[in-house]
């Protein structure tokens, strides 16, 4: 691209709402801007939109204004596809309301609830659901039993599954007095950080330690927290929100990313 093609990169970030075409001049004198993973300091520079990458202050900037990015509080009973080929509930309802195609990111199991992303960004999606590049999740299982901290260290430990070693990046117990579970036994809430993507990775994990998964959600998916949505709401993200699902998207993934491609069930 020469000098005189592309458009001016002040122009760009304020059309994308960054900031006002000065502030961003600003910045880019400042050396806060960098395109392609360089650092620009020429008010002069000119960029292609569609293909170059931009970040402020190391957090990526969306330009691509036909990508829709949209969070969904998954209830339980819907099976994450976008049309099941057994008839069940399936996502299709969540989406019908927008104008473009959504697809999931990842998938949580039809009696897992939580946060679930859709959107149109085919690249985005399939980075972000890879197991390899290891998107960090947070759950919160209400499981059978007493969980006790000799148990929460296990987890953090590692434990034996029969598909390999898996252990919590963090775990830590919410409340042991959650009152009366299945067949009469105290139940408890365990919050659980893994970034594994291996299928129902959680309610093994807690069946192997001696207490079945009742009840599980999704809180946290990388950068995105699931916050106050209710059950089978819908929201689009905020601009805070997509450049920090983006600057995540954009960092390299693992040299064996080509290794599994497996979308989790959890």
């Amino acid at each position: 691209m020469t000098d005189a093609e592309g458009v001016r990169l002040q122009k760009v970030l304020a059309n994308a709402g960054v900031a006002s075409r000065r502030v961003v001049e600003q910045y880019i004198v400042e050396g806060r801007i960098r395109v392609n993973g360089k650092t620009v300091t020429e008010l002069g520079t000119r960029i292609d939109p569609e293909h170059d990458l931009v970040d402020v202050d190391g957090t990526a900037v969306q330009l691509d204004v036909s990508k829709r990015y949209v969070m969904l509080n998954k209830p339980t009973g819907v099976v994450s596809s976008m049309r099941d080929e057994q008839g069940r509930p399936d996502l299709r309802q969540f989406t019908k309301d927008w104008p473009e195609r959504l697809y999931n990111v990842g998938r949580l199991d039809a009696d897992t609830s939580g946060l679930l992303i859709l959107t149109n960004d085919g690249e985005l999606a399939h980075v972000l659901a890879h197991p390899s590049f290891g998107v960090t999740k947070v759950y919160i299982a209400k499981v059978e039993g007493a969980v006790t901290a000799q148990t929460i260290a296990k987890l953090t430990r590692g434990i034996e599954l029969e598909d390999g070693p898996i252990k919590a990046d963090k775990a830590r117990l919410l409340d042991a007095s959650t009152g009366s579970a299945t067949h009469g036994r105290a139940a408890s809430l365990v919050e659980l950080t893994l970034h594994s993507g291996r299928n129902r990775i959680v309610r093994r994990m807690m069946a192997a330690v001696g207490h079945p998964v009742i009840e599980l959600v999704r809180r946290q998916f990388g950068p995105l927290h699931l916050g106050t949505l209710p059950a089978g709401k819908t929201r689009e993200l905020t601009k805070i929100e997509r450049g920090a699902l983006l600057t995540l998207a954009r960092q390299d993934s693992p040299a064996d990313a080509g290794t599994d491609d497996k979308q989790e069930t959890t």
